[in-house]
C-alpha cells in the first residue's frame, strides 16, 4: 500500500511539473496527459461556478451590507413600471406571480448560478486559457492573463448597460396595451426576459476584444476593417433587431450603438497596431512606405529635401 501512494504521488508531481513552464519549457504533453489536464481545469472550472451559484443564490435573499439582495435588484425594472399599469397584489408591495409550487426555488437557482457565473467568470475563464497556454510562447501567455480580465470587464460593462436599459424597454412595451390591458408579469418569463437581455449584452460587448484578437494574429487586417466598416456596422444593427427579445426599440438602439461604438474601438486599436508593424517592417528593409500605404516620416521628408 505504501508503495502504491507513493507512486501516485510521484504521478502527481510529474503531472504538475508538466503544467509548469519551468520544467516544461515547450510545453510538450502526450495525449493522456491532456486529457487528465482537460478533466483537471474542467474539474476547477466547475467547483468555482458551484461556488459561484450557492453564494449567488443565498444573496437572492439577503442582502450584503449597503448592497440589496439580488431578487430586489432583477425585480428593480419591473418595480420601476406605474401602477397602473402594473398591479400591485398586495397594496404598497412590488411582487411578481407565481405560477407553479417550484417555480419560486427555480428562479432563485437561475438568477444565482448566473449570477455566480459572472462573478467567478476570471476563475473559469483563467482555467480554459490556462489549458491552452502550455501550447503557447511566453508572450501569447501574458496577452492570455490580460484577455481573461478584459473579458470580465467587457461583459459587465454590457450588463449594468443592459440593467438600466430593461426598465426603459418595459414601459414602451407595456404602453402598447393602453388602458385595456393590466400587466401582472409571471415570475419565470420576467426573470428569464431579464437573464436573456443580460447576457445578450454582456457577451455583445466582447466584440472589440475578438476582433482585436483577430486583428493581432493576422487574420483581421486593418484595411479590411478599414473596407468592411460599413457592411459591418449595418450587421451589427441587424443582429441587434434579432438578438434583442420582444420589439423593444430602446434595448435594441442601445445595443446596436455601444456595439457600434466598441467595433469602431477596436479598428482604431487595429489600425495603431498595422501601422506599428507595418513600421519595423519597413525598417527592417521589407519595402517602401508606399508599399504599406503609410505617411512619410520626418526622416524620409528631410531625406527628399536634400535630394532637391
Amino acid at each position: 500500500m505504501a508503495r502504491k501512494s507513493h507512486r501516485r504521488d510521484d504521478g502527481r508531481r510529474e503531472k504538475k511539473k508538466l503544467r509548469s513552464r519551468r520544467h516544461n519549457p515547450d510545453g510538450t504533453m502526450t495525449l493522456r496527459d491532456h486529457l487528465y489536464e482537460l478533466k483537471h481545469r474542467l474539474g476547477l472550472a466547475l467547483l468555482a461556478l458551484l461556488v459561484g451559484c450557492i453564494l449567488g443564490f443565498l444573496w437572492f435573499q439577503w442582502r450584503v451590507g449597503p448592497i440589496p439582495s439580488l431578487g430586489s435588484l432583477m425585480t428593480g425594472p419591473y418595480c420601476e413600471l406605474p401602477s397602473p399599469p402594473r398591479v400591485e397584489l398586495e397594496p404598497g408591495k412590488c411582487q411578481l406571480l407565481q405560477t407553479q409550487p417550484f417555480e419560486a426555488f427555480l428562479v432563485q437557482f437561475k438568477v444565482g448560478l448566473a449570477a455566480g457565473a459572472v462573478f467567478t467568470s476570471p476563475l473559469w475563464l483563467y482555467q480554459i486559457w490556462a489549458f491552452i497556454t502550455p501550447g503557447l510562447y511566453d508572450n501569447e501567455r501574458r496577452f492570455t492573463r490580460i484577455f481573461v480580465v478584459l473579458a470580465s470587464f467587457l461583459f459587465l460593462c454590457g450588463a449594468l448597460l443592459a440593467y438600466y436599459v430593461v426598465p426603459k424597454g418595459l414601459q414602451v412595451l407595456v404602453s402598447f396595451g393602453g388602458d385595456q390591458f393590466a400587466t401582472t408579469l409571471v415570475a419565470n418569463e420576467y426573470i428569464s426576459f431579464v437573464l436573456v437581455m443580460l447576457m445578450i449584452f454582456g457577451v455583445s460587448f466582447e466584440l472589440p476584444l475578438v476582433v482585436t484578437m483577430l486583428n493581432r494574429i493576422g487574420v483581421l487586417p486593418y484595411r479590411n476593417l478599414k473596407t468592411w466598416r460599413r457592411g459591418i456596422i449595418f450587421t451589427l444593427f441587424v443582429f441587434a433587431a434579432i438578438a434583442t427579445p420582444g420589439t423593444d426599440p430602446i434595448g435594441m438602439l442601445a445595443l446596436a450603438c455601444a456595439m457600434t461604438i466598441l467595433f469602431e474601438l477596436a479598428v482604431q486599436i487595429a489600425r495603431v497596431h498595422d501601422r506599428k508593424k507595418d513600421r519595423e517592417a519597413v525598417e527592417q528593409g521589407w519595402g517602401d512606405p508606399e508599399d504599406y500605404d503609410l505617411p512619410p516620416t520626418k526622416a524620409d521628408k528631410v531625406g527628399t529635401d536634400d535630394v532637391t
